[in-house]
């Protein structure tokens, strides 16, 4: 994925690595597949996603595509250091996929959506590998629904930049908002989708240091160069919205951020 706008750095990795970890629990706990089962995961990425979906069907046979070799080795030693072994890591395009019609008998999708320009088409292309009567699920999130306490006007300027960042590379951060109908317009039905809100504050410190600092944060800081480069703000206005984002952090700071997962049925009869 050539549009990726967080990058490929090492200090990314870890974030998706924090981030998968901090929110297992509210993201994978209630997707698990039966034994015996085909599941493709479509764009694996560095296998943070990976780890719980294989954790949570360990019967399941899992293959996990990604378009990037640098991304599928690391995904590969993710795996192994887990001691995980019903996965199996192939190099495939969402939109060009190596497989025959019912491959599968479950898709699932996490983070990917938001970084393409025609997300319909994707789940079109996934669908035709999917066996009449399985299932999707897709994971996203929505930038626009972080609010926070204190909340400044630097600190939502220094979000909508990364908004407005990805949407100059075609793709959409808010697309949490917008999997309802991207699902039914694929053609799937029984569709069903499901807000997972993230509430941090200072009783819940492994949220605070997990996801306000290290997965959110993070991921708004990554923008900096080319928010500046871009003319959407200025060093200034930007390390005061950074710092007014840690002051969140604080123990009378709040943070809010939602996630949205959804599946769907192929019903072909």
């Amino acid at each position: 994925m050539d549009k990726y706008v967080h990058g490929y750095s090492k200090k990314e990795a870890k974030r998706l690595k924090d981030q998968a970890q901090t929110l297992t629990a509210l993201l994978h706990a209630d997707t698990a597949y039966p034994p015996g089962s085909r599941v493709l995961e479509a764009g694996c990425g560095i296998g943070a996603q990976t780890v719980p979906l294989a954790q949570n069907s360990p019967e399941a046979r899992i293959t996990a595509i990604d378009l990037s070799d640098t991304s599928l080795a690391k995904a590969k030693e993710t795996v192994r250091q887990e001691g995980i072994s019903n996965v199996e890591f192939e190099k495939a395009d969402i939109f060009n996929l190596p497989y025959g019609p019912e491959t599968f008998d479950h898709i699932f999708i996490c983070f990917v959506l938001e970084h393409l320009e025609n997300p319909v088409e994707a789940l079109e292309k996934l669908k035709g590998v999917l066996k009449d009567g399985g299932s999707i699920t897709v994971i996203e999130g929505d930038h626009g629904s972080f609010y926070c306490h204190p909340q400044s006007p630097e600190a939502s300027l220094a979000v909508d930049c990364l908004i407005k960042i990805q949407k100059s590379m075609g793709g959409d951060s808010l697309i949490g908002r917008r999997l309802y109908p991207l699902i039914v317009q694929a053609g799937l039905s029984q569709v069903r989708v499901s807000p997972r809100m993230v509430y941090v504050d200072a009783s819940k410190p492994e949220l605070v240091d997990g996801f306000t600092r290290k997965t959110f944060i993070a991921m708004v800081e990554g923008v900096k160069e080319k928010a500046i480069a871009m003319q959407m703000i200025d060093e200034k206005t930007w390390n005061k919205g950074i710092a007014d984002l840690y002051r969140t952090t604080s123990d009378d700071g709040t943070f809010c951020y939602t996630f949205f997962k959804a599946q769907g049925a192929l019903l072909r009869s």
